[in-house]
């Protein structure tokens, strides 16, 4: 029997209750061997506020265990209770209640994942507000997942290296950092992050195609610096972590001007770009790419842990939470792409 995939409530204030409602709802096949890490209550709410002529309500089964969502029958979703019962919480609202409760289904989830007791995660969204408001000591999903992972194998986190991956069908993206203000991430721009990042891109997406990615890497200024005449990081940190790179068997390519190194790597008309994988040096420059294609078809994959996790790319949405009008179809796909990842099945 495949093991079950747990998909994580998110922020109960933002729309990933309706949206994981809205993919039992639409994508039955999909969500089979699945169930919800979160709130019985907020699902159900959630599932309530769905409902309407043709559509009834789906009914939510809570279950006590993860194997037991092979028992519920179909066109139910079936919740385990992992956080505490929540209150009124008041939808588009930060609140730290709310915070605390994403984070508990991102930390049950990641630790029955990393027990072997479900085959992957997939987090619906979190607002990392309400998670400082609730006291928790990391800004983000992937800052989390690694503190876990590295509990689990007994290691210092520096030593969990992870990276943060945006794909959908033209495009995949891999950061040298994430969740840091632009000047910090400037500065992390190092010899050491720019080759990890190149490992670690490396070994997951061989794992994907059967074969070595080819790695183009953006430069950090403005036409990857014009040879120095416009900051020389290129010259100085990103070149040698290339050149360490290609002397390991890797196949990397820049760096390359970034406003055009995303249009060469874009799959279009079914033909393939002209990198697998580019390599951003910071957060907006390699999401901005991937989300202008289409939010809706946008997957987060963590790269570098032991476990399988994805998620949407988009965030809360608390201006539309509550309305049912939110689209799950970035969900679906990061689930789509979790069930491929874990090898549950071909879906």
């Amino acid at each position: 029997m495949n093991l079950p995939l747990a998909i994580t409530l998110g922020d109960p204030a933002g729309i990933g209750p309706e949206i994981i409602a809205k993919t039992f709802r639409d994508a039955a096949a999909l969500t089979q061997g699945c169930f919800v890490a979160g709130d019985v209550g907020a699902v159900r709410r959630a599932a309530q506020l769905l409902a309407g002529p043709g559509w009834p309500a789906l009914p939510v089964a809570e279950i006590t265990s993860p194997a037991q969502v092979f028992e519920v029958p179909p066109n139910c979703i079936p919740v385990l209770q992992v956080t505490a019962p929540l209150g009124g919480i008041a939808i588009g609202q930060i609140s730290a209640e709310a915070g605390r409760a994403a984070a508990d289904a991102v930390t049950w989830a990641a630790r029955a994942a990393l027990r072997g007791e479900i085959a992957a995660l997939v987090t619906a969204p979190l607002h990392k507000e309400a998670l400082a408001a609730a006291g928790v000591a990391y800004p983000g999903h992937t800052e989390l997942l690694q503190a876990e992972a590295a509990a689990h194998l007994g290691r210092k986190i520096a030593d969990v290296p992870v990276r943060m991956m945006l794909a959908n069908d033209e495009l995949r993206t891999v950061l040298v950092s994430i969740h840091m203000a632009l000047r910090q991430a400037i500065d992390a721009v190092t010899f050491d992050n720019v080759l990890q990042t190149l490992r670690i891109t490396d070994a997951a997406l061989r794992t994907t195609l059967g074969r070595r990615p080819r790695i183009g890497v953006a430069g950090l200024n403005p036409h990857a610096g014009e040879g120095g005449l416009f900051g020389r990081e290129e010259i100085d940190t990103i070149v040698p972590a290339l050149q360490a790179g290609l002397a390991e068997g890797l196949d990397v390519h820049g760096p390359f001007a970034p406003d055009t190194i995303f249009m060469r790597a874009r799959a279009k008309a079914g033909q393939a770009g002209e990198f697998d994988v580019v390599v951003a040096m910071y957060h907006d420059q390699g999401l901005i790419p991937v989300k202008y294609l289409g939010v809706d078809k946008g997957v987060n994959v963590t790269l570098g842990l032991p476990l399988v996790r994805t998620s949407p790319d988009h965030g809360t949405a608390f201006d539309i939470a509550g309305t049912g009008r939110a689209d799950a179809a970035s969900l679906i796909e990061a689930l789509r792409m979790a069930r491929r990842l874990a090898g549950v099945d071909s879906l």
